[in-house]
């Protein structure tokens, strides 16, 4: 397994925090006297959370600020980080294998780089990453490849070099068809797209633990 690169997403693949991010949305809605309606968070789950504060705006006919929704959206992931997430299995000691052979790696994710900043100062992990990107600062979500090609851009490594890890379905499937070598992520909000998950990727781990085979 020659890596030049790495590009991880942050919630579902580093991060056990999965579930906040399944009820963001419908507790934000209700926080505000709204009803969510069915299928809400299948709507949401390929949007940044500036595309989610706008979906609510448009569609349900929020009277809130672009801003004031999205500072209502960071209290709760940031509360949720600072009390409840924790990282996952085997993710430290494997960005320290990474830091060890010089492999560059970077974090694109569709959450808000200030909650981005909680999670590395957390677990002391800033050392280990030489970028963050966020889908807002791309200007799209994971539904098409710009990130991870601006994520590629800035480590400045070979594409069939450069892993991108993914627990989720969409995302796996963007990364996989825009050329780059995939790594799916066991996460149990994605277990009912497991099977898909697998097919697509070209390797899939239940943990970090695992990725010590593939170096040597």
């Amino acid at each position: 397994m020659k890596i030049q690169g790495a590009i991880f997403d942050l919630d579902g693949t580093l991060l056990d925090s999965m579930s906040i991010w399944d009820s963001l949305g419908e507790n934000y809605l209700k926080s505000i006297g709204k009803v969510p309606k069915h299928g809400l968070k299948e709507k949401l789950s390929a949007m940044s959370l500036t595309q989610a504060a706008e979906f609510f705006i448009s569609e349900y006919g929020v009277n809130i600020s672009m801003q004031e929704i999205l500072r209502g959206f960071n209290e709760m992931i940031s509360g949720f980080y600072t009390e409840h997430a924790s990282i996952k299995m085997g993710v430290l000691e494997f960005l320290k294998k990474l830091k060890q052979k010089n492999i560059k790696a970077c974090i694109a994710t569709a959450n808000d780089r200030a909650l981005v900043e909680i999670f590395l100062e957390k677990y002391k992990l800033f050392d280990y990453f030489e970028y963050i990107l966020t889908c807002d600062e791309v200007g799209s979500g994971k539904e098409n490849a710009a990130i991870f090609n601006e994520a590629l851009k800035a480590l400045g490594t070979e594409k069939k070099r450069t892993y991108v890890f993914e627990d989720a379905l969409f995302a796996v499937k963007t990364a996989k068809k825009e050329g780059f070598p995939v790594v799916a992520v066991f996460d149990e909000s994605a277990v009912k797209e497991q099977e898909e998950i697998k097919s697509t990727a070209d390797m899939y781990i239940q943990s970090f633990l695992e990725m010590e085979d593939y170096f040597d």
